[in-house]
């Protein structure tokens, strides 16, 4: 037995899942910065695998707009300008309105409070001045709040778009002199407590595009 062989490399597909859903909560949370380039070699080694699962999950990635690969083979994450920023934002505005509206029908009061207890994170967020959590509470407010409208479709769409903005919006929630909370979450929640399905459509839309012109004004 050869006690110094090096462990064999994971080429399994637990390996390329794990990969992908670590990179992609990443970008999705901002911890990439907007045009950080990749390498598959480079990441094989830190994460202990061989190169097939990293390959994989690239490719997923990519496929998914949250990476893009240049002519020469370059993966790295986007970079948005104002426009793209934009029409992604003006998506966001359509689709979760909707999946508000479908949630609140199941909206209890445990809910209410675990996304107040978010919300009061996302505030220390802010106070700390730590855009990578600021960015990540953020979206879990959202995410806790959608995952009652059991509608897988509309969400797996919006978490795309979420991917695409995650590293520009950390890097616009990091430029702010003094970020703020979303104060549009607390009319989300009142919406919620009174039922008022009008009331939530407009707060979530709010949410996403006048917190989005203040950041890139």
């Amino acid at each position: 037995m050869n006690i110094g062989a090096q462990k064999p490399k994971d080429t399994g597909p637990a390996a390329h899942e794990r990969i992908y859903r670590g990179l992609r909560q990443q970008i999705m949370h901002g911890e990439l910065s907007p045009g950080q380039a990749l390498t598959l070699r480079g990441m094989a080694e830190q994460a202990g695998v061989s190169m097939t699962p990293v390959r994989e999950a690239l490719r997923r990635l990519v496929a998914e707009g949250a990476l893009t690969l240049s002519l020469s083979g370059r993966v790295s994450t986007p970079e948005l300008g104002p426009e793209r920023i934009e029409e992604l934002a003006s998506l966001r505005a359509l689709l979760e309105p909707e999946l508000a509206s479908r949630a609140l029908p199941r909206a209890h009061v445990a809910l209410i409070e675990r996304m107040q207890a978010i919300n009061a994170l996302n505030q220390e967020a802010a106070e700390r001045r730590d855009a990578v959590a600021y960015v990540r509470t953020n979206l879990e407010f959202h995410r806790m709040l959608y995952l009652r409208a059991q509608a897988p479709a509309i969400l797996a769409v919006v978490e795309t778009v979420w991917l695409q903005l995650g590293p520009s919006m950390r890097m616009l929630y990091a430029r702010r002199d003094q970020p703020a909370p979303p104060h549009h979450h607390r009319t989300i929640i009142a919406a919620l407590k009174a039922g008022d399905e009008p009331g939530l459509r407009l707060a979530l839309r709010a949410d996403v595009t006048h917190g989005l012109r203040q950041l890139m004004g």
